[in-house]
């Protein structure tokens, strides 16, 4: 049989059959460490610790871009910044007050031009 340069029937059923383990092996795992996952400390921390790096994250990320050169410095920023903090503090519900800044933020940047 000539060489045509592409691989054999066996060799792609092959890549096929490990693609296809791989990629169910990776669905189940989840659900196989489900137990080991709950009682995990480390788990546990992360879940105290991630709504305020997540809302650290997304104030560096807003404000990084903040322009200094116009005559309402920053008014599209600092306004959902400080709406998110008092939604922040009235109820101190993380996602209430991401939600609340999200949404503000969006308003901002449709009313005040940048």
């Amino acid at each position: 049989m000539p060489d045509t340069g592409y691989p054999g029937t066996g060799y792609l059923i092959a890549v096929v059959a490990v693609a296809a383990a791989i990629t169910v092996a990776l669905r189940a795992a989840p659900f196989a460490m489900t137990a080991t996952l709950r009682s995990s400390a480390l788990v546990a921390d992360l879940g105290r610790q991630m709504p305020a790096g997540i809302m650290i994250i997304l104030v560096v990320h807003l404000l990084g871009d903040v322009p200094l050169d116009s005559a309402l410095v920053g008014v599209r920023e600092l306004v959902p910044v400080a709406v998110t903090v008092a939604v922040h503090l009235w109820r101190r519900n993380a996602l209430l007050s991401m939600a609340t800044g999200t949404a503000s933020h969006a308003v901002a940047l449709a009313l005040v031009p940048g």
